[in-house]
């Protein structure tokens, strides 16, 4: 049962408020670098929302994102619930539907499945349902709710404030439908993407590897993403970036490299469901082993509309060399093991590398 957050104590301790209510709550807590596969981290009942749930609280995020899975059991329905924290929702199984609405009479309902994208306009009205009545939908969460919860440390006020931001959401007819605005720079600014594993990207030369990408702005909000893809028999440029960037395997099989300047990397291997979060300025590096195109999905708090300034979304350095004052290492200043790493990965699944020679030729 989960204890009010009331009664938490606030005492000296220098522990975030967000972690205290956190246990409160009555769901694991899982604190970690790594998630192996979202589809089956085990989940326990979450009174509040009318689900099973649990936190992920990832490393790498710092205080600048959280993180939870939710299940919705089959033929069932979440809560009603409003919040003051803006969130992304990735849907990793089944299918439903969420109605949205306000204090003024607005109201909507879209459905979603596998792969679904969406974005609740900051402190909308907003009830869940699974449209399956033999399997349950699962979908996670990142968002801004540490910063939200530290800043006000008041849940009735975070849940309950009685106002509609209209220049938000306000009832527009095609709000959910997907359409879109495209911007110079791969920018998509939008509310929803129905499949996150279909959507079509474009070419990003800079980061490497024959990779592609288009960068999501969502529902006028501080919370954006991205989603980038790169061939088989192909590696990423390594790279690093502020914190908070929650890293979804969307598709594919390959592993990661991640290191501070100076230190040993450490390997993760990943495949569709995984997640992680590098900390921040940390050196990563992505490397497809697979049979097909891996394709993965960034959550993070910080967009390009609604910057929050360098460090917290911050994308602007990421695709140029770090000997021009970027975050990125080009593939001809990088250690001679890690391509020899690569190959040797790829012979013991019985493929060959597809990287183009040129790439490790300074120009």
């Amino acid at each position: 049962m989960a204890k009010p957050a009331t009664q938490i104590d606030n005492v000296m301790d220098h522990i975030p408020y967000y972690n205290k209510w956190q246990k409160g709550e009555g769901i694991p807590i899982i604190e970690t670098f790594f998630v192996q596969n979202l589809k089956t981290v085990p989940l326990s009942r979450w009174d509040r929302v009318g689900g099973d749930g649990a936190f992920i609280n990832m490393k790498g995020a710092g205080v600048a994102t959280g993180a939870y899975l939710c299940e919705i059991a089959p033929g069932k329905k979440l809560e009603p619930q409003r919040h003051l924290y803006e969130e992304l929702i990735y849907v990793l199984k089944g299918r439903g539907a969420t109605t949205i609405w306000n204090d003024k009479g607005a109201k909507q309902t879209f459905e979603w499945h596998e792969g679904s994208l969406l974005s609740l306009p900051l402190n909308t009205w907003h009830q869940h349902f699974n449209g399956q009545g033999n399997e349950p939908a699962r979908f996670f969460s990142v968002n801004n709710m540490p910063i939200v919860f530290n800043l006000f440390h008041n849940p009735e006020f975070v849940f309950n404030a009685p106002y509609d931001f209209l220049d938000r959401f306000n009832g527009e007819p095609e709000f959910f439908s997907g359409k879109g605005k495209s911007y110079p720079g791969r920018i998509w600014e939008t509310n929803f993407i129905a499949d996150c594993k279909t959507f079509n990207l474009q070419e990003w030369k800079e980061r490497g590897g024959g990779g592609t990408n288009v960068m999501i702005e969502m529902a006028s909000g501080v919370m954006a993403a991205h989603i980038s893809e790169f061939p088989i028999g192909t590696y990423k440029k390594a790279h690093r970036h502020g914190p908070g960037f929650n890293v979804i395997i969307i598709g594919g099989k390959g592993f990661s490299l991640f290191w501070w300047e100076g230190e040993e990397p450490k390997r993760y291997d990943w495949q569709d469901g995984s997640v992680f979060v590098p900390e921040e300025m940390m050196f990563h590096q992505h490397f497809n082993t697979g049979a097909t195109p891996a394709r993965y999905l960034p959550l993070r708090f910080g967009g390009i509309k609604y910057s929050m300034g360098e460090g917290f979304g911050d994308i602007t350095k990421v695709d140029k060399d770090v000997k021009e004052g970027g975050n990125q290492i080009e593939y001809y200043d990088e250690a001679s093991w890690i391509r020899k790493l690569f190959e040797e990965e790829l012979a013991k699944s019985g493929t060959h590398s597809r990287m183009n020679p040129e790439f490790y030729k300074k120009k």
